[in-house]
């Protein structure tokens, strides 16, 4: 039962994430270009914040595949847990961009991601990076109890600040779920390139997590 309410409060923070955050980037982001990049990075941060403080103490608010790959890869998870995990964020995910397809009425703009300039290389390369530096900073952030209290601030504003930085690239994945969501319902070139932002953040948190073993040992 405690590992079903562990699946359910990640659905439920996945939903939230893509309708909340990804419904931001829809809403301002052709109007409003560079005020768009703005709000949503710190939509995507504010989300995180909000959750991590609401279901943290339930599942640890991972609500991210690469997060999750991150958990296994260090021991803090087990298999079966990251499997169930995996397919609630994946639910959720899909849920969350079906609710803000019925909003906005349209499904030509929910938050997908793209390729940079059409090169996949490029985009595997930024993804993996943006989602390194914020995998890292959540292992170094909940390694210690007493950085209990902030830690929902430092991964939001990691979040925040990895989107900042990658918006103009590729939209910011580091997140397979929050990708494949929009994705599955806007179909398209968005679909078809799907797969690059569900390898890359997986890579990146895998990386995040030998990276973090290896500097904790060497203390």
């Amino acid at each position: 039962m405690n590992s079903m309410k562990k699946y359910i409060a990640e659905c439920i923070g996945t939903f939230v994430l893509v309708l909340f955050a990804c419904g931001v980037a829809a809403v301002t982001g052709c109007i409003f270009p560079e005020a768009g990049y703005i709000a949503t990075a710190l939509a995507f941060g504010l989300v995180i914040v909000a959750m991590a403080y609401s279901i943290g103490n339930v599942s640890g608010c991972h609500i991210n595949p690469a997060v999750s790959i991150a958990m296994l890869v260090s021991g803090k998870m087990t298999v079966k847990d990251f499997i169930g995990y995996i397919i609630a964020q994946f639910a959720g995910a899909t849920a969350g961009a079906a609710a803000l397809w019925y909003f906005l009425g349209s499904k030509k703009a929910l938050g997908q991601n793209g390729l940079y300039n059409g090169d996949i290389v490029k985009s595997l390369l930024i993804e993996v990076v943006l989602t390194f530096v914020f995998v890292i900073a959540i292992l170094g952030v909940t390694s210690k109890v007493e950085n209990g209290k902030v830690a929902g601030l430092v991964i939001g504003l990691s979040l925040t600040l990895v989107h900042l930085l990658g918006i103009p690239f590729t939209g910011t994945s580091v997140n397979p779920a929050r990708s494949f969501g929009p994705a599955l319902f806007v179909g398209g070139e968005a679909l078809s390139n799907v797969w690059v932002f569900i390898v890359a953040p997986l890579v990146g948190g895998v990386l995040a997590a030998l990276v973090y073993k290896f500097l904790d040992k060497a203390e």
